[in-house]
Order: structure tokens, then sequence, then C-alpha cells
């Protein structure tokens, strides 16, 4: 701990208690949880980082999956403040493969029976997830734009595409879209196409933009699309869970792991590693309005957009976010009190490899949670509703 009184003295120990409940009855082999305030860090490194392997260190690293989507991001909003994107233009010139859109007229419909979209894809769709086409939330298979996406290889997956991404494009293009662009929050996919938008505009590898606007100003030295091999002992083993039983098996392991070389598809959507040092780093970029010590990385006014609320309530009625959350540029943002941590104007996300991170500036307060047990559903698991509630149980005012 440091400086401050951001928690209360009192309470703070809570939050390892509670975490290590969480190891100790065998539902993850372990995890690294960061909260921050005024000045205040607190860190607990809890468990192992595999089962039977050393211990949790605050250093592990871990694959963050969705909560790269901030960071894809604030890449795009640095290259809207350059003046090289636009964003209510159309992506066509860029991104010809979406051009010209055809739209199913029923998503429950068969591929041919379509109409032509009212409009173009623009980057704002990308951001808020309105391109009229992402992930269905319905079981596999239930839809045949479902299995089309599949039999494509652009289902999303706990793992980054294996497909160049100009043939990923490429598919994508040759499927209808489900809704018309702009009027119904769909996740995952725009992030996705919203990489490949950024290497065109600037001709360099999303992980090359990255570093150069965002990770390497910020000292985020850990965190990129795979793990070097001086790294490799640091990263944290993943696993799967059964959904009735909880017994976890492997799902990607250092030695061999799927992060241990640099990806064929780089996903501005799910493929990033780092820590939770790193990605306090950027939790507090965006907290001190796009500003880092004597530096920029954005705008005040281009953060404020992004992390406010660009749904109707309609969409969000329509989406898995629930009533008292929306969808900024590339994050979720609280729009109503309905638990002790959902402050209205704090903002983040989950990553579905088992990360979450928001940021509050109601409370001048960063959360940062790392395990290695994969998400079975959008529903945050009980290890992420409790740290939030130990976080926030123990603000000292």
């Amino acid at each position: 701990m440091m400086g401050g009184r951001g928690f209360s003295k009192a309470r703070r120990g809570r939050l390892r208690e509670v975490l290590a409940g969480h190891v100790d009855r065998g539902e993850l082999p372990g995890l690294v949880a960061l909260v921050s305030r005024q000045g205040e860090v607190q860190v607990e490194a809890v468990g192992r980082m595999a089962i039977d392997g050393p211990p949790m260190r605050r250093d592990t690293l871990f694959r963050i999956a969705s909560m790269t989507k901030p960071v894809t991001a604030v890449a795009a909003m640095a290259l809207v403040e350059e003046c090289r994107l636009r964003l209510d233009d159309p992506v066509d010139p860029l991104l010809p493969e979406l051009a010209d859109r055809q739209v199913l007229r029923s998503l429950d419909g068969p591929l041919d029976e379509t109409g032509p979209a009212r409009r173009p894809i623009t980057l704002r769709d990308l951001l808020t997830f309105r391109m009229g086409f992402g992930v269905v939330m319905a079981p596999p298979g239930s839809y045949p734009i479902q299995r089309a996406m599949a039999e494509a290889g652009l289902m999303p997956g706990e793992r980054p595409p294996q497909i160049e991404p100009d043939e990923w494009l490429r598919r994508l293009g040759a499927l209808p879209l489900m809704h018309q662009p702009g009027t119904v929050w769909q996740y995952h996919t725009g992030s996705d196409v919203l990489g490949i938008l950024i290497e065109r505009a600037t001709g360099q590898p999303l992980g090359d933009v990255l570093r150069e606007r965002i990770l390497g100003p910020l000292g985020m030295a850990d965190t990129g699309f795979h793990v070097p091999a001086s790294s490799l002992p640091r990263l944290a083993t993943s696993y799967w869970a059964d959904p009735r039983t909880g017994t976890l098996t492997l799902h990607d392991d250092p030695a061999s792991s799927s992060w241990a070389s640099p990806p064929v598809f780089a996903s501005g959507g799910g493929g990033l590693v780092s820590t939770v040092d790193d990605y306090l780093a950027f939790s507090r970029m965006l907290l001190a309005k796009g500003r880092y010590g004597s530096g920029r990385i954005l705008s005040r006014p281009s953060v404020d957009l992004m992390t406010s609320d660009q749904l109707t309530p309609q969409q969000r009625a329509d989406s898995f976010l629930g009533d008292g959350r929306g969808w900024g540029f590339g994050c979720g943002v609280t729009v109503r009190r309905d638990d002790v941590w959902a402050t209205p104007g704090r903002f983040g996300w989950d990553g579905g490899i088992g990360t979450s991170g928001y940021a509050d500036p109601t409370e001048d307060l960063v959360g940062v949670l790392m395990t290695q047990r994969l998400l079975a559903s959008p529903e945050p698991p009980p290890v992420f509703r409790d740290f939030w509630t130990s976080a926030y149980q123990a603000l000292d005012e």
C-alpha cells in the first residue's frame, strides 16, 4: 500500500480474504487483483500460476481477451484526432470488402433472402458495435447465418483467428449483414474489423500501431499480441471449467501456447496479453482524460466521447448489457446504479479468458482482476462480483 486515504484500513483486508476463498475452494488456481484510488494501490497475488505450478506474481502475464477492445478503440480515436479517419465516413474506401452490403430480411431466414443496406458502415458503427454483424446470442447453429459464420471460420473463439486478416475480411464480406447498419448492438466483430481498418489506414501492423501510440508511451512493456520466449515463464496457464462440476481442464499451456509466437491475425477484439500494472497505466490514462505524465494519448473530448453511452434504450434492452449498462467506443459504460460497484459513468470491460478491468471517474478508482479460468457466459462469475464488491466496500469516503 502507498500513500493517500483511498481505502479504509479496517476494510481493505477483506479483498484478499474474499478472493483467497475462491482459490481455496478450487474454483481457480490463482489470480492477481489490483485496486487503485487517490494514489493508493493494493495488489493481491493469490494462489498459483497453474495447478501445482509456481506462485502467482504481481507481474504474471494473462490473456486479457476482450479487454483488448478499449485499447483498439483508443488507437482508432488517435487516428480520428490526426484526421486520418473520420467517425461518420464510410469504411468502404479502406475496406472495400464491406461495400454495397446486403442485409438479411430476417435473422432466422435463409442467406439469400436479403435487401440492400440503407447506408454504408462507418467507423462509428464499428466502435459502437452497430455495424450490423456480430455474435448471435443463441445456441450455436440455431440460425443459418450462425452456421455460415462457423463454416467460414468467423465465429469468435477462445483463441485469436487463424486466418490472415485480408482473407478473414473477404469471408466476412461474402456474408450478408444481420441488421441494418446503426440499428442493433451486436458483440465483438466490430473490434476485429476495426483492427484491420487501423492497419490499412496506417500501413502498419496493429501491434506496431498500439506500441507506438499507446503501449510505448504508457510504459506497458508487458502488453502485446504474443509473449516473447524470455517472458513465457511469467504466463499463467489457462483452464476451462466444466459447467456442471467445476472441474478444471487445460485450455492453454505456456509451453505450447497460442500466444508464444506472433499471431496470424492480431485480433483487435481479443488478442492481447498484459499484466495488472500495465492495464492500470492504460486505465489511469483514461481517468486522466487522455493525459499521462507530461504527455497525452488522446484529448479530453475524445475520452469523454469514448466513455459515454452511445446506445438507445431499445438497443440496450435488446442486448445482453442489461438496463444498467450501455456501450461507448469499445467499452461498457454504467448508466444506472443497480449494484454496490455500479457507479454511473464507470467504464471498462471483461475478458472471456477470466479478466476484468474498469475505471470509475466519480471515485477516482481503477480495478483490475486477472484470473486464468475462462468465463462460461456473458454474466460475470462470482469471483468478479466479489472482487468488485470488496473493492467498493473498502472505499474510505
